[in-house]
């Protein structure tokens, strides 16, 4: 295919940018999806993890003759931070260095890694040792720092593995499945919360935090609940262990890296059933034109901007995202999907502030993933993004100003409230994670992707540490204030969208330049790339669909 045509130069990449939808992608979907599957579970059970631990170590044994405080005990703003934020923190350190390492030993080297450390440290986050609240909460948060540092690497692998093994015509498509995985692992962290905590109601009734504040923590059963639930977590990760490991290495990688043309032909044969050219005279003009590293002027001068367009949407859109997330516990009691603390013991909260997340999750935030992954090939990156960032702002800002009213109206409430879940993954919250993946060379990819990451990551802590302050608060005028920053930031996100350059219906080397055509790095505007032509149809017809199983690669 001549340069012209917008491909890359080498037969093996060509055959990768025009292979028509195989087993073999749906296969990669599940596998590299299932780190995103673990994140959201967690993310989702520690909000109601952390109310429970707060009777459960933070309330006091009342003695007859004391008087109980009106609320149940909870953890203090410190700890409730530390348990949160500690995941983040060791997420964006993971992010960066898995990122580094995949790009420098490999993708597939790397990446089973990330699997076991996640896998291991939900294990180990419910075995947290220890009676006191001290022992207790320095454990949990231990194993969670390096399961957020595993789920860190996790981010950049997959994103780059996806898109290096899509077609380009719905590339888009596969990366983003592979992030909505995040709403399989929400509806799931549902039902097991929900399940476990009513099953264990059922076997240990208790009286209300109002009748009885000592029998209402459900002591020993509510002890269990907690981490089991936490736990269960880790076993689908390890169920598609085997899979990742017969991954081969992906083709850009081996090719463009590592420099072995035949190689990296064996291994796409393997998958796509086709015969590849090798190519290694056309190799070594390829990686000559394209041999410059992150920290230079060339990358700068090509990509700089694009760097800063992904790392800044991502970091605004996490302030906001986190933020509704992790205050979901604070909320739901304003719009009564949840009683009142005092009139529930300790596992009945827990399972209305379940069924409460599970249903905003279900109604809300799950479609919004699945709506991206169909229209992200037909409308674009770039459209989506800014349509989720102004669509968000506008809720959170009519929200933070009627806030009051919307407490007395509370159909409206948790309207609005799913609608904002809705359009930030319908936006920002799936396409800052496809973007980084498509815009840089296949050099610096993966590290490129991680800096994006962790600067969304970032943003998390600050939601984390900062706009909790404002929700820990009972006060409405605290949590008003908090939903008008988070509007300003996603109105921050929507301008700094335009740093970024639609990618759709382009090879990857055309999008970063590598093919020796200006591509993404020579100044393509933001609405190039919204057709895909009559060639690129054709092309599909030439290899053969095939199911093919996953074969175990020869690359070391």
């Amino acid at each position: 295919m001549a340069d012209a045509a917008g491909g890359s130069n080498l037969a093996v990449l060509e055959a990768l940018d025009s292979a028509r939808t195989q087993m073999y992608h749906m296969k990669a979907i599940v596998i590299a999806g299932m780190g995103f599957f673990t994140d959201a579970y967690d993310l989702f059970c520690i909000s109601t993890v952390s109310k429970l631990l707060g009777r459960l170590y933070y309330q006091p044994d009342y003695q007859p003759g004391d008087t109980p405080d009106k609320k149940p005990g909870a953890l203090s703003l410190s700890a409730n931070n530390m348990v949160i934020g500690v995941a983040l923190v060791g997420t964006l350190m993971g992010q960066l260095v898995f990122g580094y390492f995949g790009d420098k030993l490999g993708r597939k080297r790397v990446y089973g890694v990330t699997l076991i450390l996640m896998a291991a440290c939900a294990i180990c986050s419910g075995l947290s040792f220890g009676h006191s609240r001290r022992a207790v909460i320095g454990t949990l948060c231990f194993f969670r720092f390096w399961l957020g540092f595993g789920i860190g690497g996790d981010y950049p692998l997959s994103a780059t593995i996806m898109s290096e093994y899509s077609n380009k015509k719905t590339r888009g498509a596969f990366i983003a499945a592979v992030f909505a995985m995040q709403g399989v692992g929400i509806i799931f962290a549902g039902l097991v919360s929900m399940i476990v905590s009513s099953i264990f109601l059922h076997y240990n009734p208790a009286p209300s935090y109002k009748l009885n504040p000592n029998l209402s923590r459900q002591k020993p059963a509510a002890d269990y609940v907690w981490r089991i639930i936490l736990m269960i977590g880790a076993f689908p990760a390890l169920a598609t262990f085997y899979w990742r490991m017969k991954m081969p290495e992906t083709a850009r990688y081996t090719a463009i890296i590592d420099g072995n043309a035949k190689q990296a032909a064996n291994d796409m044969q393997k998958v796509l059933a086709i015969e590849i050219e090798a190519e290694q005279d056309k190799l070594a003009k390829f990686n000559a034109a394209n041999n410059y590293p992150l920290l230079s002027m060339e990358f700068a001068r090509r990509h700089g901007l694009h760097l800063i367009g992904t790392a800044t949407t991502w970091f605004l859109l996490d302030i906001a995202f986190y933020s509704q997330n992790l205050t979901q516990k604070d909320i739901f009691p304003a719009m009564r999907l949840v009683d009142g603390a005092a009139d529930m013991n300790a596992l009945t909260e827990m399972f209305q502030i379940s069924k409460a997340m599970f249903l905003v999750a279900l109604l809300g935030t799950f479609p919004g993933y699945w709506v991206t992954v169909a229209l992200i090939d037909k409308m674009g990156r770039y459209l989506i993004q800014l349509i989720g960032f102004f669509m968000m702002s506008v809720f959170m800002l009519a929200m933070g100003i009627t806030y009051e009213y919307l407490k007395a109206h509370h159909f409206l409430f948790g309207l609005l409230y799913a609608l904002t879940f809705f359009f930030a993954n319908f936006g920002p919250n799936s396409t800052t994670f496809v973007l980084p993946a498509e815009l840089f060379p296949t050099r610096v990819r993966s590290t490129c992707h991680a800096i994006s990451a962790a600067s969304g990551k970032a943003g998390a802590i600050v939601a984390a540490y900062g706009v909790q302050k404002l929700t820990f608060n009972p006060d409405v005028k605290y949590i008003r204030k908090a939903l008008i920053i988070l509007s300003v930031t996603n109105m921050l996100g929507f301008f700094f969208t335009f740093l970024v350059p639609e990618t759709m219906g382009r090879s990857l080397e055309e999008i970063s330049g590598e093919d020796g055509n200006s591509g993404a790095g020579g100044g393509a505007p933001a609405t190039a790339g919204f057709g895909v032509s009559a060639s690129d149809v054709s092309r599909d017809e030439k290899f053969p669909a095939s199911s093919t199983e996953w074969q175990t690669s020869t690359h070391a």
